[in-house]
This record gives structure tokens, C-alpha cells and sequence, in this order.
């Protein structure tokens, strides 16, 4: 079984607020996906058959919850380690009540090489990782030439990888990377950046980088 030696994010305790943790344990059982080993049945966890988005790292959840009230007709699987988020965002799925969004507390490179079968995935969003902005930390950057064959495997034929974020050292990181792969087509007419896709949602993080002058860059790559 392959492993993974470097993480691309470092487990914080953080300060978790009463309704989070209420939503941690009220909440899982309609939206949370246990951690493990075993496969994951999205049709089953689901009780459908329908598209599905998955979103890495979803912080807070505000997207992710967005995204899942936006398009009914897709299922959105996200990804989170730290429990304050996913509480979070068990929360903003209760307000919204939305029915179409699971939700996985776990390494989300472990996921994917264990649990989510190849060809089962229509859409996967990486929008604002931590970009590791030392050079020495560069290794801990998740997007890396290993996990884009991975996600390759993992997408269907046609399926599309979509990437943000606002340090401009780690978009020209992402944009090297994935012009590297000969899985992956680039959907930029300048064989650079996209335009802001209108699905994605402008999240309080994102309006806080648009106060301090930080420039946000969209990538998008289709799956060959």
C-alpha cells in the first residue's frame, strides 16, 4: 500500500466553538463520511447516482456549502482535517439544508489512493492550499507531478481540475506542474490563467486578500 512520508499540512488544534462541536457530533451521522481504509460507496453515501465535485480543503466550508446549494443536481464530496472547519461547515449545511454534500475528515492524499475508485470523480477543486511560501517547505506544497497523476487516475475522461489561489509564486508552481502532465490539457486560451468561473464562490477569505492587494489567480485543467 502506498504511503505518504511528507503532508502537505500540519494538524492545528485550534479553537473550536461549542456549536461546532455540538455539529461534530449531531451533524456526522447526516453528513460525515468516517476515516479509514475501506472504499467509499459515493452512490451509496449519497443514495444516488449523480456527478461528483470534490473539493480539497475546504477550510471553512463556505464554498463547499455554496457549491453543493448551487448545483442540486451533482454530489459534492469535500475533504478537511481540522475539526473547527468541518464543524463549521456541518453548520452552514444544516442552515442551508442541503442534501447533495458528504463530507470526509482525513488526509485527503490517503483518500484518494485508498478510498475513491479510479474514473469516479467529474470535478476536483483545490482552491487557496497553503502555499508553503519557504523554500524549504516546498515539498509540503500538495500539488506535486505524484499527486496530479494521482488525481489523473481518479477523474473521468473529460473531468476538470480547478485551481485559485492569491500567491503568485505557488500559481506559477501549479500552472509548471500541470503543464507538465500529459494527462492534463490546459484550458486557458493563453495557455495560462482562467477568469474567475462563476460557480465559484467569493468567500470571506478571499474578499480579505481583495482588501490587502492580493491578486487571485483561476487555473483549469481537463482531464485527456
Amino acid at each position: 500500500m502506498e504511503r505518504r512520508s511528507i503532508r502537505s499540512f500540519v494538524q492545528r488544534a485550534g479553537r473550536i466553538t461549542d456549536g461546532q462541536r455540538r455539529a461534530l457530533t449531531e451533524l456526522w451521522p447526516r453528513y460525515g463520511i468516517d476515516s479509514g481504509d475501506e472504499p467509499i460507496d459515493l452512490e451509496a453515501c449519497f443514495g444516488r447516482c449523480a456527478p461528483v465535485t470534490l473539493e480539497i480543503g475546504f477550510g471553512d466550508g463556505e464554498s463547499t456549502v455554496a457549491l453543493a446549494a448551487q448545483q442540486p443536481e451533482r454530489n459534492m464530496l469535500g475533504i478537511e482535517v481540522h475539526p473547527p472547519g468541518v464543524g463549521h461547515c456541518l453548520l452552514l449545511a444544516e442552515r442551508s439544508d442541503v442534501t447533495n454534500l458528504r463530507v470526509v475528515s482525513q488526509d485527503a492524499v490517503e483518500v484518494l489512493q485508498r478510498r475513491l475508485p479510479d474514473g469516479s470523480l467529474d470535478e476536483v477543486l483545490l482552491y487557496f492550499p497553503d502555499p508553503w511560501p519557504k523554500k524549504r517547505h516546498h515539498k509540503r506544497r500538495i500539488l506535486q507531478p505524484d499527486f496530479v497523476a494521482l488525481l489523473a487516475r481518479k477523474l473521468t475522461p473529460g473531468g476538470v481540475f480547478r485551481l485559485a489561489t492569491d500567491w503568485a509564486p505557488y500559481a506559477e508552481h501549479m500552472l509548471e506542474v500541470m503543464s507538465a502532465s500529459a494527462d492534463f490539457e490546459n484550458l486557458s486560451p493563453t495557455g495560462d490563467w482562467v477568469e474567475r468561473p462563476t460557480s465559484r464562490p467569493v468567500t470571506r477569505f478571499e474578499r480579505r486578500g481583495d482588501r490587502l492587494g492580493h491578486v487571485v489567480r483561476d487555473l483549469a485543467f481537463r482531464r485527456r
